[in-house]
């Protein structure tokens, strides 16, 4: 019996991508936790890349949804007005300190950068679950048309905090990759997205509250999405990355990929044994290229 056959390809990746290099050096589940990071990606590295907040208003908020108050963190330039609102879409883990300090780098590059929480309705904090078999039935009941109502929601609070949503954009890392996909597909106001290692094909299972997966969304496109993924990433095959590549091709959508030799999934996430500070870095300057030629920043 394949014991895949069941879990979402982003899971797999996240499950099976890299074994802990004796050289490198990580925390202490209680230093982890302490810290912010969440447990249930495995080790957290000693190492992980923190950005300060000189020149930076950040803070926690919520925001009205239906069924409650979203969490949310944001981060922008202390100076200046209307900057451009950019979304984070988190991976299953919860809105960890991995992801707030992705939200402080897009701010330190002129954004107003906000992560919701659109798990919140579980009642958990996902952050400090440590068994991927009790995280996966919260995140995988989450609708498609729930979690783009959530984003739409979001992007309206940061327009009301003088964020420009005329200069949307989305950027989003596993789970959330697939959503910055589901979201360009949704949102016609979007300007751009970039999707890190997000799935591209969904089980069957999830018919019913994923409708379309990515690549059958392709022809639905509404904006330009920038795909990264690693070559090595065993739970997106490259063939599921080409497939998706022609069918946004043959819909006429623009859109661009870049595969990093080698990479595994996970490659960008710095606080796991997965990241790849090579592929990393560049992967980044793609982003911020992509989001400069579609007049996101």
């Amino acid at each position: 019996m394949n014991v895949h056959a069941k879990i979402p390809s982003d899971i797999i990746g996240l499950t099976t991508s890299s074994p802990v290099s004796r050289r490198n050096f990580f925390m202490t589940a209680s230093a982890a936790a302490a810290a912010g990071y969440t447990l249930a990606a495995g080790p957290v590295r000693a190492q992980a890349v923190t950005t300060d907040t000189n020149g930076l208003k950040v803070g926690d908020a919520k925001v009205k949804v239906q069924g409650g108050e979203m969490p949310v963190y944001f981060a922008r330039p202390e100076k200046g007005r209307n900057p451009p609102v950019i979304l984070v879409a988190m991976e299953i883990f919860g809105l960890h300190e991995y992801i707030k300090d992705v939200t402080r780098r897009l701010a330190k590059a002129g954004a107003f950068a906000v992560a919701p929480d659109y798990y919140f309705r579980a009642g958990q904090d996902l952050t400090k679950i440590t068994e991927m078999p009790k995280l996966m039935p919260i995140v995988n009941s989450k609708p498609d048309s729930e979690l783009i109502a959530d984003l739409d929601a979001t992007a309206a609070w940061a327009k009301s905090q003088g964020g420009n949503t005329s200069k949307l954009g989305i950027i989003g890392f596993c789970r959330g990759g697939r959503t910055v996909w589901e979201y360009a597909a949704a949102n016609k106001n979007l300007k751009a997205g970039v999707a890190f290692y997000g799935s591209l094909v969904d089980p069957p299972a999830q018919k019913e509250k994923w409708p379309k997966s990515p690549t059958e969304l392709a022809a639905e496109m509404k904006a330009p999405v920038l795909g990264l993924y690693g070559e090595a990433d065993q739970g997106i095959p490259v063939a599921q990355v080409e497939a998706m590549k022609k069918a946004l091709a043959d819909a006429k959508k623009k859109a661009e990929f870049k595969l990093y030799p080698g990479a595994p999934h996970g490659f960008h996430a710095d606080y796991r044994p997965s990241y790849r500070k090579e592929a990393a870095e560049d992967a980044w300057q793609q982003m911020l290229a992509w989001f400069k030629k579609n007049k996101v920043l």
